[in-house]
């Protein structure tokens, strides 16, 4: 099968210190020219490193899913989220996590990546991709009992009001010709961490499978609004990605089947840079006409892999998946967060080099 992006990345590059500085003692236009600088640099960079798909790094955004909570009226950023971040014993994990607590009806003041396309458009060497945060990210971490629902009576009720915001702007994604929309969606890996599975049942008053049915339907029909000729689309299943840390383990095991049979896109980037992972073998059920992105590359520890190495898991992996399904990519942005992980930019273009590498050697 002809296969776009066997060189992929999740989208996310490490901040110059100078873009990290700018939003919180320059002026919104000194800042817009150091964004554009910073943007041109990363473009040319990914084109010298021979990938064929192109992003802003998400330089914009204050973290990830910035582009959702600075064009969307309704969260008080005053409190944080407790979080019990996990790393190798390493310095400077995250004190909590972002966390905007809903507390009015919520209205998008503006297109959500309205502020990024048009400069990308103009300066891309080649195929865009956006990314945006699943609407599933949300209700976990933004609804709060005795606040949010004097506006939205449960958790349900909120994520399908985000789900009519994230569907218009996938719409005008498309429309616009962005060859390439991921969906990030770190919710999942609740459904993989027992720890996290209680937390569901406990917090949430939920029947664990009910949720996850609901949460399937809610990103398939953001998905679906997106869905036409010449327009791939991707969901980047994460365990948490701040400073090198990570807050949840487990394999895809406990929800492979429902959630690789059931989710509308054309590719999986699943995150296999490390044991917590899990094993290859849930991949069994992915359809035969979907491709599965191998995160096999580390974005949060330093030390370059071995090439061979990666190579070997990859035919690993296709005992399970086609290898002409397969890609590969790092298992998660450089940078989800504004501070971004704990490597420099060389570690980071090393391992990205490797990505185009060894896709080169496997696939060409």
């Amino acid at each position: 099968m002809s296969v776009l992006y066997r060189a992929d990345h999740v989208g996310s590059f490490l901040r110059p210190k100078e873009l990290i500085e700018a939003r919180s003692n320059a002026t919104p236009e000194e800042r817009r020219a150091i964004e554009d600088r910073a943007i041109l640099r990363v473009l040319a960079k990914q084109k010298e490193l021979g990938f064929d798909i192109f992003t802003d790094g998400e330089f914009r955004r204050s973290n990830f899913m910035g582009d959702f909570t600075d064009a969307v009226e309704g969260f008080d950023f005053s409190e944080a989220l407790p979080r019990d971040w996990k790393g190798e014993k390493r310095p400077q994990a995250p004190q909590g996590g972002v966390r905007g607590i809903v507390t009015q009806r919520l209205r998008a003041l503006r297109p959500l990546t309205g502020h990024e396309l048009p400069f990308l458009k103009q300066h891309s060497p080649g195929a865009i991709k956006m990314t945006l945060p699943s609407a599933t990210q949300f209700p976990a971490i933004s609804f709060k009992r005795g606040i949010t629902d004097r506006f939205y009576k449960d958790h349900s009720e909120l994520l399908w009001d985000i789900v009519g915001i994230m569907k218009a702007e996938l719409a005008r994604l498309a429309a616009e010709g962005v060859s390439y929309i991921q969906i990030d969606a770190p919710r999942y890996s609740y459904y993989m961490d027992p720890k996290w599975r209680d937390w569901i049942r406990r917090e949430m008053n939920s029947d664990l499978e009910a949720v996850l049915d609901e949460a399937i339907r809610a990103d398939n029909a953001c998905l679906e609004a997106a869905r036409r000729p010449g327009v791939t689309l991707g969901i980047h299943l994460c365990r948490g990605n701040a400073r090198s840390h990570w807050y949840a383990e487990g394999g895809y095991d406990a929800i492979a089947e429902k959630l690789f049979g059931t989710l509308a896109v054309d590719r999986f980037l699943l995150e296999y840079d490390d044991p917590r992972s899990g094993t290859f073998e849930p991949l069994r059920f992915v359809p035969r006409n979907k491709i599965v992105v191998l995160g096999l590359i580390s974005s949060k520890l330093a030390p370059l892999e071995d090439g061979d190495a990666v190579i070997r898991r990859i035919h690993e992996a296709a005992k399970y998946v086609p290898l002409e399904n397969l890609t590969l990519s790092p298992q998660c942005g450089f940078a989800s967060m504004l501070e971004g992980n704990l490597l420099t930019e060389d570690e980071q273009w090393a391992k990205l080099r490797l990505v185009v590498e060894t896709a080169r050697r496997v696939w060409s």
